[in-house]
């Protein structure tokens, strides 16, 4: 069993910066693809980013492109989300993923940290 708690998040002005972090504990998360996602009011949950288990394959959602980068650091069994450029529709419950097997179902989830962008 792997937990995820997520860190990180606040208020922050159009335009500001926030970084993200997942931190796993339980078992290590060095094999796996790990994603972000997030939860706005209203809306149906997004995908935001995701990385491959060596950090050499991303992939991101077209509205966070060159503003979000998905990182990890495999020793410190911890992902990261670098948030630059905050718009307010950035606003929403952030989530960090596991996906164990490589098949793109994310099998153990965070509890979520509240992203609050102001405009």
């Amino acid at each position: 069993q792997v937990q995820l708690v997520e860190s990180g998040g606040g208020l922050v002005h159009t335009g500001g910066s926030l970084r993200l972090s997942c931190a796993a504990s339980g078992r290590t998360i060095s094999s796996y693809r790990m994603g972000w996602f997030r939860h706005a009011p209203g809306k149906e949950r997004e995908f935001v980013a995701a990385i491959n288990w060596s950090g050499s394959t991303t992939r991101y959602t077209d509205s966070v492109k060159g503003r979000f980068t998905i990182s990890r650091d495999n020793g410190k069994n911890t992902v990261y989300l670098q948030m630059n450029s905050l718009k307010p529709e950035d606003t929403a419950v952030y989530y960090c993923a596991a996906d164990r097997d490589g098949h793109w179902h994310y099998d153990y989830w965070g509890q979520g940290t509240q992203v609050t962008v102001s405009s």
